[in-house]
């Protein structure tokens, strides 16, 4: 959207910027100087830290029951909740996107993009605990760092620009590839830490720094919330294991916020409209 333009007066110079529009244009190139700012840090990150090579002690997880004959029964049995989330949507983003309230096809792409990542994790994160090990562990990686990549993107899409999302979509899924190589060939997990790290900061400071393009923007709230929160319970796996005398460990917990996320998610898009317009 073009708030000012310059004009040329009868003096043969030109008029400057209101005052509103240049404290417009100067909150937007501060709001780009801190995304620039982010990826630096980012990169940064990357490189001074050191090698992180696989552990045995990345598979022992604080809840290893084997209820009923299933290894590690609730890690596998609070992944499929995923599912029961992620299916809906990903119907609805293919045969029922009137549902939604979508208007850009690059954001229809990233929502798809997400939803898929849900019904794969749901299927890879099963698969991995019922025999954790090296071999396995991509396949309950991969799919839930799409979703998050693919998420991360569609904010970006919608507060930012569609170009911007859609660039920022492609180099976090080729940063994936490439960091699955790095962590099945050079045994270098950094990348994937990072990778990791970057949701976790970038969408708060995209819903703080950005204002929303459609109205019920305050689930986006609340689905930063459970993913920051799903993330804390994944850390703290035995500690949460042991405040709630053993009866859930936190990589279960973490299973049923991810759910929660896409719950939430799916009825924003249920409800919500186009509450501004820009021009892409």
């Amino acid at each position: 959207m073009h708030l000012a333009a310059d004009y040329p007066n009868r003096g043969g110079g030109r008029l400057g910027l209101g005052p509103f529009a240049a404290a417009v244009l100067r909150t937007d190139n501060r709001r780009r100087a801190i995304a620039g700012g982010a990826v630096l840090a980012s990169a940064l990150l990357l490189v001074a830290t050191p090698r992180l090579r696989h552990s045995p002690a990345l598979h022992l997880f604080a809840d290893m029951r084997n209820l009923l004959g299933v290894p590690n029964t609730l890690n596998v049995l609070t992944a499929y909740p995923l599912l029961l989330a992620g299916v809906p949507g990903l119907i609805l983003c293919l045969f029922g996107s009137g549902c939604f309230g979508i208007s850009l096809r690059w954001e229809a792409l990233g929502w798809f993009l997400f939803y898929a990542g849900n019904v794969g994790a749901a299927f890879g994160s099963a698969y991995y605990h019922l025999k954790p090990d090296d071999d396995r562990l991509i396949w309950d990686r991969l799919p839930m760092m799409m979703s998050a990549s693919s998420l991360l993107s569609i904010l970006v899409i919608e507060r930012v620009d569609e170009r911007a999302g859609l660039s920022c979509l492609i180099s976090l899924l080729s940063l994936l590839l490439v960091g699955s190589v790095c962590e099945r060939i050079l045994d270098d997990m950094r990348l994937w830490v990072v990778l990791n790290l970057v949701p976790c900061v970038a969408i708060p400071a995209l819903l703080f720094l950005f204002p929303p393009k459609y109205t019920h923007s305050r689930f986006w709230f609340l689905a930063t919330g459970f993913y920051l929160l799903a993330r804390f319970e994944g850390l703290a796996d035995r500690k949460v294991y042991s405040v709630n005398r053993y009866f859930i460990s936190g990589h279960s917990l973490e299973h049923l916020c991810f759910a929660m996320v896409t719950l939430i998610l799916t009825v924003m898009l249920s409800f919500r409209n186009i509450k501004i317009t820009r021009d892409s």
